[in-house]
């Protein structure tokens, strides 16, 4: 929703600002003939012409912005746009753009017909769960006998040639290469299966045609190959020693992990239900909502979310610049990317605060206080650090009101 004032000064305001204009900013200059700040107004004004004028109408548009916002009677949620329709020695006429809440006008949001889904854990999740579990304890061990499998790792020196030529990158010296991951070009692995520590041979290979270095890309190469050493994969027991090795107090048996691992996939099946349930409850009832939603605060929402996103880039040490170049990418194309995702944020939210003011749905300080606590145990954090990162008591109280309205929803 917008809102345009306008705003022309009165003849004795824009003179005193100028007068004030020229007091704040003819020290900054110097006019030849005159100690800095002491030339006469008519020659400074010959020296700069256009300085006084500026800096006064910038004195009066913020006065009168600062007027508005006192007033009350507008409550912008962006900084206005300002268009200067006139500007001169005599006079001084601006109007101000101001972006204003969206009127919102709520349908139906209760009775909304959706369904949480059911969650199941089947055995073979479990099972797969359990799996990965097992990898991640697997170790690397010497294979003091045998030729190399899949799976293996074997640790190799290699140089390819091509045309009898070695060429750049194809050389590598003790490198671990897990047999079967497919790092390398069609055939190389395969052919490392069958080889004995210390071996050494010949592979004959092509490169793929849409290999990326167009030199290589669909030619013959022999990549001369030496294996220094073989390591298998040794993957541990469900056996007493592996559940202590597990830590886990409560479990001591095989029927134990896979219990526990049936509430961790449960747990997080749960959690997963719960959102998309949410997200369709939401989808439901903004799509019964009437709203006007102006462009400038979705894309402000996504300058937003874009700057959180660069902050988060920057905390790992990776700058915006960097992001972009190796992203192949702009921000205006990621700005305008995140504008989908904006509009549905920004909608969610006027949604929830409509029927927050309806239900007039509160939350009081001993609400506030115990989900302080509960966090502050969840996380092990004290309770000021739970509220100093949640925003203080009034994000607090918001964020209960919020789960209060999507539970009146469900």
């Amino acid at each position: 929703m917008k809102k345009v004032v306008n705003y022309k000064a009165q003849k004795e305001d824009w003179e005193k600002a100028k007068d004030q204009a020229f007091k704040k900013i003819s020290p900054k200059y110097k006019v030849d003939g005159f100690r800095k700040g002491k030339a006469p107004r008519n020659i400074f004004e010959r020296n700069f012409p256009g300085q006084i004028v500026m800096e006064a109408a910038d004195i009066l548009i913020d006065q009168e912005y600062k007027r508005i916002l006192t007033e009350g009677k507008i409550l912008p949620i962006l900084e206005p746009k300002i268009d200067v329709v006139k500007v001169n020695d005599d006079e001084l006429e601006v109007n101000f753009s101001f972006i204003l809440e969206p009127s919102v006008t709520l349908g139906e949001y209760k009775n909304l017909g959706v369904k949480k889904e059911t969650v199941k854990v089947s055995k073979e999740e479990v099972q797969q769960k359990i799996d990965e579990l097992l990898k991640s304890y697997t170790e690397l061990v010497i294979k003091e006998e045998g030729a190399a499998e899949n799976g293996d790792v074997a640790v190799i020196d290699f140089e390819g040639f091509k045309d009898g030529v070695a060429f750049e990158g194809g050389k590598g010296e003790n490198y671990s290469l897990e047999i079967g991951s497919h790092s390398f070009i069609p055939g190389f692995e395969e052919g490392i299966i069958g080889m004995k520590k210390g071996e050494e041979k010949d592979l004959t290979l092509t490169f793929p045609e849409e290999y990326q270095e167009k030199s290589l890309a669909g030619k013959e190469v022999i990549f001369k190959v030496k294996v220094n050493e073989i390591k298998t994969k040794e993957v541990p027991e469900l056996d007493k020693d592996f559940f202590e090795d597990l830590g886990m107090e409560d479990v001591k048996t095989k029927e134990d992990l896979e219990k526990k691992m049936k509430e961790e996939i449960k747990a997080q099946k749960e959690e997963a239900a719960e959102k998309k349930y949410v997200d369709a409850l939401l989808e439901k009832a903004v799509s019964n909502m009437a709203i006007e939603l102006d462009e400038e605060i979705i894309e402000a929402e996504a300058e937003a979310m874009y700057n959180d996103f660069m902050s988060h880039m920057s905390a790992q040490g990776i700058t915006e610049e960097l992001y972009l170049k190796y992203a192949g990418t702009t921000k205006e194309d990621i700005v305008n990317h995140m504008k989908k995702e904006a509009e549905v944020i920004l909608k969610n939210s006027y949604l929830l605060n409509a029927i927050i003011k309806e239900e007039q749905i509160e939350a009081d300080e001993k609400e506030a206080l115990d989900q302080i606590k509960d966090l502050a145990q969840k996380y092990n954090m004290t309770e000021e650090d739970v509220k100093s990162s949640l925003g203080g008591d009034d994000a607090v109280k918001y964020d209960i009101k919020v789960r209060k309205a999507i539970d009146l929803m469900k």
